[in-house]
């Protein structure tokens, strides 16, 4: 089990950017697949992103293509999303996720931290 704290979200105009990062705690952070999820009020939880744990295989949800960048940096144990042209449709509460398979489904991960909310104002 691998404990993740996000941090980085807030509140930004449409067309700015924000970096989010998911701290890990343990010795084996590059041992899991890692991911980027997201759930707006009302919503199901969303897949945005992940990465590899060689670093070499990266996914983007469709909605994202272009304008986020996800990675990771196994010497310092933490994952990134750099967020850019962001849209009002992107305001959610993002979440950073721990596990063994490389996936766009949320069951693929048993790890998950508490969130950080980004809001993205028109």
């Amino acid at each position: 089990q691998v404990q993740l704290v996000e941090s980085g979200g807030g509140l930004v105009q449409a067309g700015g950017s924000l970096r989010l990062s998911c701290a890990t705690s343990g010795r084996t952070f590059n041992g899991y697949e890692m991911a980027w999820f997201r759930q707006a009020p009302g919503k199901d939880r969303e897949f945005v992103a992940a990465i590899s744990r060689n670093v070499l295989v990266k996914s983007y949800a469709d909605s994202v293509k272009g304008r986020f960048t996800i990675s990771r940096d196994n010497a310092k144990n933490t994952m990134y999303l750099q967020m850019n042209s962001l849209k009002p449709e992107d305001t959610a509460l993002y979440y950073c996720a721990a596990g063994t398979v490389f996936a766009s489904n949320a069951f693929a991960y048993a790890d998950w931290g508490q969130g950080t909310q980004v809001t993205v104002s028109s």
